[in-house]
């Protein structure tokens, strides 16, 4: 062949390029748009107890592909025990130390490239919680993140126990969106989440085939009671019709389930460039009543099913980048 038409022919250029990119796929960097943060000698990430000053972050963390965030501290602590046993990597019943134990707001737990973090309750809690991760990440020179939350939600229409994969996060309107005041502007943003990891998680749970998965809308509420249309807080100015009113049209949003943090968590984790997804199970049926009624052994074993899909499919990741190697 010609040397000159390989050079410069524009169909063999283009397929030069697109096979390039599959077989060496380009580094996703964890992105952050501050640019105050240039003008800091040190980074001090103050409610992880880090610090780009005090800590070594590449050093700690610069292996770190996967992230599982979730409300409860003691749920990831169980989590990164679990994953370990998954992966092989320690005894899982080992003791895992708290790299945040420097601070009493957030827990964190590191396994090979798996860091297991929890994020509190609601919309608040968990901004915090992200915006600390997400520099952390950014200064260890992590490429290449998924980052899932897993947790608990009310099912609409849905058995208990059933695992909801996200697909769209909604807020209290049904809009896809995440608004936030600041400096007294409301600003609006995407709320969009990784439709090809979402399906390779569905994928997942059937290849297990131990629980029932759906992907559908999820609604971020900012509240608990009143927020979610319940009739059992300490307020209440509506009545029995009124509530199931509204969650008919929540059905009709197809909404799959409610909690309180996967509007910020998409878009957080969409301005940052790490691919996302909101994995939750449902501990009752919101048509059916406000109260959990289930035992605690039954609301135990739910809890865990999150956890199980997420390990299966972190384990088939890591398979099969050692195959491919």
């Amino acid at each position: 062949m010609n040397d000159a038409k390989w050079k410069f022919n524009p169909i063999i250029r283009l397929e030069l390029t697109l096979l390039i990119s599959v077989l060496f796929p380009p580094l996703r960097p964890v992105h952050v748009d501050n640019p105050h943060l240039n003008t800091l000698k040190d980074d001090v990430l103050y409610h992880f107890g880090l610090g780009t000053g005090t800590h070594d972050l590449p050093a700690m963390f610069g292996d770190v592909k996967f992230v599982c965030v979730g409300g409860s501290p003691t749920r990831m602590k169980a989590f990164i025990e679990y994953i370990a046993g998954v992966l092989g990597m320690e005894d899982p019943k080992s003791e895992y130390p708290n790299i945040c134990a420097g601070t009493d707001r957030y827990v964190m737990y590191k396994i090979g490239p798996v860091l297991s973090v929890n994020h509190g309750m609601g919309v608040s809690s968990i901004a915090i919680m992200l915006h600390e991760l997400i520099k952390l990440l950014h200064h260890a020179r992590c490429t290449d993140v998924t980052v899932i939350r897993i947790g608990t939600s009310g099912g609409i229409g849905l058995e208990p126990g059933t695992v909801v994969v996200t697909k769209q996060p909604l807020d209290d309107t049904f809009q896809p969106r995440y608004a936030q005041v600041i400096l007294g502007k409301t600003v609006v943003r995407n709320t969009d989440l990784d439709q090809s990891l979402a399906a390779e998680l569905l994928q997942c749970s059937k290849e297990l085939n131990q629980f029932q998965t759906v992907i559908g809308n999820t609604m971020c509420t900012l509240d608990f009671y009143e927020g979610q249309a319940r009739l059992d807080g300490a307020f209440c100015h509506y009545t029995e019709k009124d509530k199931q009113d509204y969650l008919s049209k929540v059905k009709d949003a197809e909404i799959c389930n409610i909690e309180m943090e996967s509007t910020v968590f998409a878009a957080m984790c969409k301005m940052s460039g790490l691919r996302a997804a909101v994995v939750c199970v449902t501990l009752l049926d919101r048509l059916k009543g406000d109260q959990l009624t289930s035992s605690h052994e039954c609301l135990v074993s739910y809890g865990e099913r999150p956890q199980i899909l997420v390990g299966y499919y972190i384990k088939k990741q890591l398979k099969a980048k050692a195959t491919a190697k």
